[in-house]
């Protein structure tokens, strides 16, 4: 009885030591920790990161060839731009070169994680979609990588909009290597186009790539040259502008009467909406701001000079002929009294005084017109010569010649 006990009882105990051992390797250790703060000092192995292939005492050249497929989403009044890149990226590590004559394999596949690689990051990006989140490399042979990235982007552009809408501006990307140095890395970049769609209001006219001088991280930059098709803008903003304003000038032909008046008032104020929601279509900038804004303003002083000048004049005349009313009844009171005399025509000095004020407001009025026909065509003139050769350049960026990846200005 006191055996079956003791067997029992040691039972118990093995239970309860194994169940613990079982919870302890059911968990996978990581594959390294860092050393804790509060321990520094204390030796522990970390592994060795994946350093950049060695090229003797020269930089790794790293060649990359950059294709655009995509430029969408151009918004002038946010200033940004959106597209599409692929980034085919190359460069020479001989560690990985399969020299043993056994591997009949070319080319192999591995995953980037094992792989040292530049890490890229766009300076003017506001987000990146990098479409591939595993990516694979290609190595064949002789050590060479290969290595393709396909992204989607929305970057900050500064677009030149003083000619809009046949404005032409450069947006950049700009690549940079933060985690190299520039005698450890250089870039060897080619651009290709392969925008094939042309039903675009954005047209890129030209791609170039440029590698900065005088940066202390690798880094190239990729330009896009856009240009405006304009006719969205010339369809919405000047073909309406120009209709009020050969409404207007037609409206001067009309007689000096309140239907000229209710004619001209209505213009202006349908002028005062269309250049409301025209400002808030149109972009602003702290430097060289559209001629449009500029031409627009012009065209509504214009309209308010044409409407002031008729409401004066049809105010003048309706005033001169209430005073020749009231003018009038004296002396036809007293002509009634005179009336059968020899001599007397009552209609005479009423009708002249009449006639008289007429002409002088409607000579005034046919001055105005002709000179307001030659401000609007002068003004039409000078547009054009400004639109044709005037040209103006924002002023620089303040961090735009001061190199990237330094330590910072305290």
């Amino acid at each position: 009885m006191m055996a079956l006990r003791l067997l029992l009882h040691l039972a118990f105990l093995g239970l309860g030591t194994t169940q613990p051992l079982a919870h302890q390797q059911s968990f996978s250790a990581p594959a390294f920790d860092w050393p804790s703060l509060s321990n520094l000092n204390s030796p522990q192995e970390v592994p060795d990161p994946i350093q950049i292939p060695s090229n003797g005492s020269k930089p790794l050249v790293v060649d990359v060839h950059v294709f655009v497929s995509n430029v969408f989403n151009v918004d002038i009044l946010r200033y940004t731009v959106s597209s599409t890149l692929l980034l085919r990226l190359s460069w020479l590590d001989t560690h990985l070169a399969l020299n043993s004559t056994g591997h009949q394999q070319k080319t192999v596949m591995l995953p980037w994680d094992v792989l040292w690689m530049p890490r890229l990051t766009v300076r003017e990006a506001l987000w990146v979609n990098w479409q591939d989140k595993n990516p694979q490399a290609r190595v064949d042979r002789d050590g060479r990588i290969e290595f393709h990235l396909a992204l989607t982007t929305e970057t900050n552009c500064d677009f030149e909009l003083f000619h809009f809408p046949r404005d032409q501006s450069d947006c950049h990307l700009s690549f940079f290597a933060f985690s190299s140095t520039v005698t450890e890395l250089k870039f060897q970049v080619h651009a290709v186009n392969e925008i094939v769609s042309v039903k675009r209001e954005f047209m890129v006219e030209d791609l170039k790539i440029q590698i900065p001088s005088q940066q202390l991280v690798p880094c190239f930059q990729v330009t896009l040259r856009l240009q405006n098709t304009a006719l969205k803008a010339i369809l919405t903003l000047l073909v309406p502008g120009e209709a009020l304003l050969l409404a207007d000038l037609c409206g001067g032909l009309l007689p000096l009467q309140t239907e000229r008046i209710a004619y001209k008032v209505t213009l202006l104020l349908s002028y005062l909406v269309f250049h409301s929601s025209m400002m808030q279509a149109l972009p602003s900038s702290s430097s060289c701001n559209p001629l449009l804004v500029y031409y627009f303003t012009v065209l509504l002083l214009l309209l308010f000079v044409s409407t002031t000048e008729t409401v004066l004049l049809a105010g003048l005349l309706a005033r001169g002929n209430l005073r020749a009313e009231d003018s009038r009844n004296p002396v036809l009171n007293g002509e009634q009294q005179d009336h059968g005399k020899p001599g007397s025509n009552p209609e005479e000095a009423p009708g002249a005084g009449k006639g008289c004020r007429r002409s002088w407001a409607e000579a005034a009025d046919h001055i105005f017109f002709q000179v307001y026909v030659v401000g609007v065509a002068c003004s039409q003139f000078i547009f054009i010569a400004l639109w044709m050769w005037a040209t103006c350049k924002s002023d620089p960026a303040p961090g735009a010649a001061a190199p990237h990846g330094g330590q910072p200005r305290l």
